[in-house]
């Protein structure tokens, strides 16, 4: 009988304590937005990956606010929350730590701002780790401009020299490769290294770094696995969490694509990590698709869309128009120049178009919008149609009231319904009316003045304004 392979227990660290000066933000740089979620929501998954015992997050500045925020997205295993004080580097972070890290095997360390890598490539990092026995082991990636990232020299997976870019010399500046922060290491080695880490550098900090070289001077094993992580790197700037964005979307595109979504053109195409997509859908360019929004088989989004928080069933059409926290049958023609706002329910075969608002209303199976309508508060029922400029006046100044259009309904052009107020099934309004009473079933509706006809009118006019010039003169 074969021996079952022993699970090492590992606890990963993740450094969430920045500041983000670059930023010029009151916001944690941790909790700026990346792809519809915040970019330590992205780091903690990518330390989910490895299917760590337990998470601990080290936390300083905006300590509650990253706290309170951690707890909403439900991780597990639940995070244990350390607070850093202040903060003086990665080193200085992840011995704060220790305690939390108790008596588990490995440990791994991964950047709250979140390079971008896959968890896969975390799996990769920790099967290295394991099978050449190092004291630690880095991921590192190939930048265009690596500025004060740490330089790495290295033989295959063997590390060689790291060093800081800000203390590293020319010969090592001009180096490409660099150190991403997501480190492996046993916790036995790491935290005897760590309190023989000083800080004579020009940051005056702890570099976790330095833990490598006094690693390797006691002959401790120390890998380097190089990975492609699309030349991006943590969110410390405006500019670097573009290029961040940049690079995730890519990645979050590929994965579409490669699940049967056409894409027409990726790079104008900007969908959130949290968002579905069914096969043979078509998206256009210049759409965004974000929040939780679910998009369902064979439908076609854009060109110059944007959907939030929005379901949309299979086979329907969103083109040039806004939706937010919406729902969208199947079979049903949104836009052009439609806005979906909070609240707002189309059923199946549903046609809402041009110039059409709605809000907080249910628009039966098979009914239409056509055009130039707005719609809010209202409950349509199956197979009416609104004509084009109806209105459903919700508002009082103090309230709003409902509306509600029965199956079969005709609403004629220019139709104004005072809510509360009732269409019955199969009624009928005139164009240009106002509607501030409640339409039996099948009846006709209609609210106008007696139109008023003066024959001659034109040419008394015509006249009128040529004998005034001519006194002008």
């Amino acid at each position: 009988m074969l021996a079952e392979k022993k699970t090492r227990s590992l606890a990963a660290v993740v450094l969430a304590a920045g500041k983000g000066k670059r930023l010029k933000s009151s916001t944690p740089k941790v909790l700026h937005p990346l792809c519809g979620r915040p970019v330590l929501w992205h780091a903690l998954q990518a330390a989910r990956a490895a299917k760590p015992s337990k998470i601990i997050v080290v936390v300083s500045h905006g300590a509650d606010e990253v706290i309170a925020a951690v707890k909403s997205w439900g991780i597990s295993p639940s995070p244990v929350f350390v607070d850093q004080g202040r903060p003086l580097g990665t080193g200085h972070a992840v011995m704060a730590a220790e305690k939390a890290v108790g008596r588990a095997e490995e440990v791994l360390v991964i950047g709250g701002d979140y390079d971008p890598v896959t968890g896969a490539q975390i799996r990769q990092l920790l099967s290295v780790h394991r099978r050449t026995k190092s004291a630690a082991s880095i991921l590192t990636t190939d930048v265009a401009e690596p500025g004060g990232y740490a330089r790495i020299v290295r033989d295959g997976t063997r590390l060689e020299q790291i060093v800081e870019g800000f203390d590293a010399p020319p010969a090592l500046r001009a180096l490409k490769e660099v150190s991403l922060l997501v480190f492996a290491f046993r916790r036995e080695d790491l935290f005897k290294a760590l309190p023989l880490v000083g800080r004579d550098n020009s940051q005056r900090e702890y570099y976790l770094n330095e833990v490598f070289p006094i690693l390797m001077d006691k002959g401790a094993r120390v890998s380097a696995l190089h990975v492609d992580v699309g030349g991006a790197m943590g969110a410390n700037s405006r500019g670097g969490f573009a290029a961040l964005s940049k690079a995730l979307r890519r990645r979050i595109n590929e994965e579409h694509m490669a699940r049967g979504v056409a894409l027409v053109d990726p790079d104008a195409t900007y969908i959130d990590v949290d968002v579905k997509i069914g096969a043979e859908t078509v998206v256009h360019p210049n759409t965004f698709l974000e929040g939780s929004t679910k998009i369902g088989a064979g439908c076609e989004i854009g060109p110059s869309s944007k959907l939030r928080d929005t379901t949309v069933g299979d086979r329907s059409v969103v083109q040039f128009s806004v939706t937010d926290t919406a729902r969208i049958g199947r079979d049903a023609t949104v836009g052009p120049f439609a806005r979906l706002r909070p609240g707002t329910k189309l059923a199946d075969r549903t046609r809402v178009g041009s110039y059409v608002e709605i809000k907080g209303s249910t628009i039966g199976e098979g009914s239409k919008v056509p055009h130039l309508s707005y719609v809010g508060n209202a409950v349509v029922g199956k197979d009416a149609n609104l004509g084009a400029g109806t209105v459903t006046v919700n508002y009082d100044g103090y309230d709003k009231h409902e509306t509600f259009v029965g199956d079969g309904a005709r609403v004629g052009s220019d139709t104004m319904l005072v809510a509360p107020v009732r269409v019955g099934k199969g009624a009928v309004t005139g164009a240009g009316s106002v509607i501030t009473q409640d339409v039996p079933a099948g009846a006709l509706a209609l609210e106008r003045s007696e139109q008023r006809t003066v024959k001659g009118y034109r040419a008394r006019k015509d006249a009128e304004g040529r004998k005034s010039k001519q006194g002008g003169h």
